[in-house]
């Protein structure tokens, strides 16, 4: 009696893991960002991560960049791993397409800073979540725009403070990010709101100071 062959059991592949690190000229702290994507590796016991690296750029699209080749190099059930989503993309726009083509090939994101996870088990809810994502992502971004204007204008010499003229305001504090978000296109409602004003109040202030800011196409 012949004895069938019974074929070797494949072991399973194990995920792929990519750090991606998007790195600004301001010299941020690569091993500190490093150090957090090997801490969550070794919870979750997966394996070392493979690092890509670039810096920033705010004029390539996303998909002539090496975020696009990290895209590319995984497979369903590997991970995407960054420090945080606005990491991910100079825009909104950009960070939302590289999320949805991610989802679209079963890869699982993972963000150190808020300890998001983007992944097949919670599918159904990745597109509703979005939407609280899409404030958060972008009040990063704006923030890290900001800091680099201020940076680029007090190395040219340019004196930084709160200018002269009307009394002061709890909204001057913040002037560079309201007029980004204006720039963007934030309605003036929502700006109010964030910074718990009125908005005749925020009006009020804007003419004070100034300030006509139309978004930018």
């Amino acid at each position: 009696m012949k004895k069938e062959r019974t074929k070797p059991v494949e072991a399973p592949r194990q995920p792929r893991v990519i750090g991606y690190l998007r790195v600004s000229t301001d010299g941020q702290d690569l091993e500190k960002n490093k150090g957090d994507i090997l801490r969550f590796v070794d919870e979750r016991k997966l394996a070392l991560p493979e690092w890509v690296t670039e810096t920033v750029s705010g004029t390539k699209n996303w998909r002539d960049r090496r975020i696009a080749e990290a895209v590319d190099m995984l497979g369903p059930g590997d991970w995407l791993i960054t420090p945080e989503l606005s990491r991910l993309g100079r825009s909104t726009l950009d960070i939302l397409q590289i999320l949805a083509e991610l989802k679209k090939k079963d890869v699982n994101v993972y963000a150190v800073k808020g300890a998001w996870t983007l992944n097949g088990t919670i599918e159904a809810k990745v597109f509703m979540t979005m939407m609280s994502l899409f404030s958060e992502i972008e009040r990063d971004l704006i923030s890290a725009r900001t800091k680099e204007a201020l940076k680029a204008k007090a190395a040219s010499g340019v004196k930084l403070g709160r200018p002269k003229g009307p009394g002061k305001s709890r909204l001057d504090q913040f002037r560079p990010e309201i007029e980004a978000l204006l720039k963007n296109g934030s309605p003036k409602s929502f700006v109010a709101k964030r910074y718990h004003v009125s908005t005749p109040g925020l009006l009020n202030w804007l003419s004070k100071n100034k300030i006509e800011i139309k978004p930018e196409p």
